[in-house]
């Protein structure tokens, strides 16, 4: 996937900054290693990496374009617009002509033609800037539910932003530095991040389905897309056919691209579902790409994973005709590879979760530049257990948190009740709620689903795609995620979970929907987590690691965590040692100590609370 990278001054001459943004642009090349350009402009320097998908030879940025009036304006953008063909003609109809075949000259068009209502208009997966020279201001845009990243910082009287905080942090106007909300959201609430907040002081994220504007006047963010409470009365079979229809039509549109396409395929009914539209869809060798993770060696131990994935999609493989590719994950790839999720996040990661899904996205990326996933479909239908089990759906916090410690309870105290963690959650837990869509009348019960259901969609789907967007950038792989597109997230916000969950199934409205297109066996099989390492070889390495690092007093990370209660933590009961997601693995938590320590190191990170 592409990557952007710029700056803007009002006050100042940006002759002087070519470097500048030539270092900010070299920090993203592995999310676009075909090309690396910039655009140099008095007031604003423009960066691009680019990973060529459409119009290879025409689709070069950064791009300009200049208005019938002579207004001049610049374009870099990562991302794809699915319904970019429909918008250019549409377009043309206004009297503008193109001269290439690709979504982004579309983009800018449409700028001109629409200003920033352009985004309202689109339907895809994108993060651009746009610098308007005659306006004098800078646009930035994001996908309504963030699947691709941009952040911003105010730097003097100027904004920097880019696809990654490296990207930023690349400019020497702005330090790496915490403060106590960056800390609270890495370990009050790892896995419910706030929309918006980009760790790092004075770091900002553009929020899903917004539109930044930045002029001489200041900072403007302005949302674009909501989920919005209605009506629905079509009964089950009604909707199986408005779910199905969705899909072929949205998966038509993703499947488009001048470079081979293929699809990340787990055996159960999201991956499989899609991986059979898409096969319908497309001519060319089709190819499914599996991972297989180190084994536990205790076959039915895990209540995430009742049932291995390898059965299930290659009968899905077998009934479709393509070719399978199995990656095998062994224990020394996860312990060679550990700290890829901290280079490709900027920040501490999901320890092998992370790893084993940037091996994969290797493997697949030796035989494509375009991979389908089945991420989002869970959240959208109904297939966590937070969104089921009563206790979760009760909790008077985020539903997944129900029952589970957070990193804080390992910080210093005086650090603790400088950041407030269970203040903090709480601030940020309700903030959601304020966000959420009722329909006049709605008994407490209905209510509550639409909560978890929102929840699931601004909180807890982010961070899913943004693990799934960094692992695969960082080896120049474009993911798109048709189960995340908005219109289908517009339709299921209104749909009860009773009829998502038909006759008690869960997810038996998308199993129905696609019950033609697949073996029996799949469309009826339980739900089996992402796999995650249990075996005792793995847990037992990261355990090591984090004792050696408790032998040093010294190590970064004690500046801010309290090295005996560490210490209690990974020697008295190890399964209860917190970690940044919901996964019942220790060696998550244990990943994370050492990748906090590992960040404030190797990023240099200063702490201002």
């Amino acid at each position: 996937m592409c990557g952007i990278a710029g700056w803007v001054d009002w006050t100042q001459s940006l002759v002087q900054g070519t470097e500048i943004i030539r270092g900010m642009t070299r920090t993203l090349a592995p999310r676009g290693p075909d090309a690396q350009e910039v655009w140099l402009g008095p007031h604003a320097v423009l960066g691009h990496s680019r990973l060529a998908v459409i119009d290879i030879a025409g689709g070069r940025q950064p791009m300009m374009r200049i208005d019938r009036d002579g207004r001049q304006v610049a374009i870099v953008f990562s991302g794809e617009i699915y319904n970019f063909k429909e918008l250019r003609a549409e377009l043309a109809g206004y009297g503008w002509s193109f001269r290439t075949r690709s979504d982004t000259e579309v983009l800018l068009t449409a700028y001109l033609q629409w200003g920033t209502e352009l985004a309202s208009r689109l339907i895809g997966m994108y993060a651009f800037a746009i610098w308007d020279a005659g306006e004098r201001r800078l646009v930035l845009v994001r996908d309504r539910v963030g699947i691709k990243p941009l952040y911003y910082a105010r730097i003097g009287e100027g904004v920097v932003f880019g696809s990654e905080p490296k990207a930023l942090l690349a400019h020497p106007g702005l330090p790496a530095e915490l403060d106590a909300e960056g800390l609270a959201e890495l370990m009050a609430v790892p896995r419910a991040r706030t929309p918006g907040h980009g760790i790092f002081r004075g770091v900002r994220e553009v929020r899903p389905g917004c539109v930044v504007v930045a002029d001489d006047r200041g900072l403007r963010e302005t949302p674009y897309w909501r989920l919005e409470a209605g009506e629905d009365a079509r009964d089950f079979d009604e909707s199986t056919r408005h779910v199905r229809s969705l899909l072929d039509d949205i998966v038509r549109h993703e499947v488009v691209a001048d470079v081979p396409v293929g699809a990340l395929l787990s055996g159960g009914i999201d991956s499989s579902a899609l991986t059979a539209l898409a096969a319908r869809e497309l001519t060319a060798e089709f190819v499914a790409f599996s991972v297989s993770p180190p084994s536990s060696g205790r076959p039915g131990s895990d209540a995430w994973r009742p049932t291995a994935d390898e059965p299930f999609a290659a009968l899905v493989a077998e009934r479709l005709g393509l070719k399978h590719v199995v990656t095998a994950v062994t224990v020394d790839a996860l312990l060679e590879h550990r700290d890829v999720g901290l280079a490709a996040r900027d920040l501490p990661g999901w320890g092998d979760l992370d790893t084993t899904m940037y091996l994969l996205f290797q493997s697949v990326r030796d035989h494509c530049k375009v991979v389908l996933s089945g991420e989002a479909a869970d959240e959208m239908f109904g297939g966590y257990l937070w969104q089921n089990d009563p206790g979760s759906v009760g909790h008077t916090s985020f539903p997944w948190l129900h029952a589970r410690r957070q990193p804080e309870v390992l910080l210093h105290e005086d650090i603790r009740r400088a950041i407030e963690p269970q203040r903090y959650e709480a601030d940020r837990y309700h903030e959601a709620l304020a966000e959420v869509s009722y329909l006049p009348g709605e008994d407490a019960a209905r209510r509550r689903q639409r909560e978890v259901f929102h929840l699931g969609v601004t909180r807890w789907l982010p961070g899913l795609l943004d693990r799934q967007d960094r692992m695969s950038s960082a080896l120049g792989l474009e993911v798109r995620v048709p189960f995340a597109d908005h219109r289908l997230a517009d339709y299921l916000y209104n749909v009860p979970p009773a009829l998502k969950a038909h006759g008690g199934t869960v997810k038996a409205l998308l199993r129905q929907a696609c019950a033609d297109l697949l073996p029996a066996e799949v469309v009826n099989r339980p739900k089996s987590a992402y796999p995650v390492s249990r075996g005792d070889q793995y847990q037992e390495a990261m355990l090591s690691l984090v004792l050696e690092l408790l032998s040093d007093p010294t190590a970064p990370v004690f500046g801010l965590l309290d090295p005996d209660r560490v210490r209690t933590a990974v020697t008295s009961d190890l399964d209860q040692l917190p970690g940044p997601i919901t996964s019942f693995t220790p060696a998550i938590g244990l990943s994370y100590l050492l990748h906090l320590n590992s960040w404030l190191e190797r990023y240099g990170v200063r702490i201002r609370l």
